[in-house]
């Protein structure tokens, strides 16, 4: 009897998910193609129609991670328009969300070791991903006289960097790490610290 995986339509697919579920479990090299490929309940020589070994199943899993991260850091941005600074602070909160509601994704984006570079339908949308906040960056540095602007890629870089530490550190259960204040509490008065360094808040803001 063919196996289920056969009979659903999309066997690459159905691989995918199977292994960001191993990877919210073991993480992104604790698993096989065995494994994952009885996680999709298919025979082992079935993921090669699709996948030539397990680190292209993880690029997928972090191209697609990449697809979603990007349109809720579009919507996070278009939600705070028409003022630079709710939309700015929007895409920071953004990320602690996706890291949250997509852990598989998340993992396999930033802690698998793929290399965006080596991966053309990867790079694209990680840059697309990226160019989001960089706008965000752009719209609110524009308060700032030119001489004195960062540029939008070096502002954006600060936050993304921020934000990822917020969620390393405070918003995935790492042990060792329990502070008295939710993660949004973190990364929003490290936007604020930021943000009145540069001139775009006020002090008491």
């Amino acid at each position: 009897m063919p196996k289920r995986g056969y009979h659903h339509g999309n066997l690459a697919q159905a691989l995918i998910n199977a292994a960001l579920r191993l990877i919210e479990e073991k993480g992104p090299t604790g698993f096989t193609l065995s494994e994952a490929a009885k996680a999709a309940d298919v025979t082992p020589a079935a993921v090669y129609r699709h996948f030539q070994g397990r680190d292209e199943i993880i690029a997928e899993c972090a191209r697609q991670g990449y697809e979603i991260f990007a349109d809720q850091m579009e919507r996070a941005y278009q939600s705070g328009q028409p003022s630079a600074l709710a939309s700015f602070e929007a895409t920071g909160r953004a990320y602690l969300s996706f890291a949250r509601q997509h852990p598989g994704h998340y993992v396999a984006m930033f802690e698998s070791g793929v290399n965006v570079q080596h991966h053309a339908g990867l790079h694209a949308v990680a840059a697309r991903a990226n160019s989001v906040l960089e706008r965000a960056a752009a719209d609110l540095s524009q308060h700032i006289p030119a001489a004195q602007r960062p540029p939008a890629q070096m502002f954006s870089a600060h936050i993304w960097a921020m934000s990822h530490g917020v969620v390393e550190l405070f918003a995935r259960n790492s042990p060792g790490t329990n502070v008295p204040y939710p993660p949004e509490d973190l990364l929003e008065a490290g936007i604020g610290i930021y943000l009145r360094g540069l001139g775009l808040l006020a002090p008491d803001r």
